[in-house]
């Protein structure tokens, strides 16, 4: 079992946002698990950046932060697919419009992010 070297600070709504969503590719994959892209090697190709073990890793912890659930199909090979749960729907709205903001500062927040290169 890993232990953590930064003890965890769950002070306020924030914080606890930041622990379950924190993580590169975590918002986009409940945002493609909502779209329909349920099989690991669909959100694959949908995050190409992201290698396997990084997707598989934080996969897991949206499962253990019970925002998705995963079912194992008895098959050879085994098929795997992902679903949100009721509670990880109630964050598409949220994301839905983090997304929209963004779009509307694509320009400024291009601008700032490349300065900082």
């Amino acid at each position: 079992m890993q232990t953590r070297k930064i003890p965890l600070n769950l002070n306020c709504g924030l914080d606890l946002i930041a622990e379950v969503l924190y993580g590169k590719w975590k918002i986009r994959l409940l945002w493609f698990i909502n779209q329909g892209h349920k099989r690991p090697s669909e959100l694959q190709r949908k995050i190409p950046d992201a290698s396997r073990r990084v997707l598989h890793i934080q996969l897991n912890e949206l499962e253990k932060h019970e925002l998705i659930s995963k079912i194992i199909y008895p098959v050879v090979p085994p098929k795997v697919e992902y679903s949100l749960t009721e509670f990880g729907e109630t964050l598409i709205p949220v994301i839905a419009t983090l997304g929209n903001w963004g779009d509307m500062n694509e320009d400024r927040l291009r601008s700032v992010i490349t300065k900082e290169v």
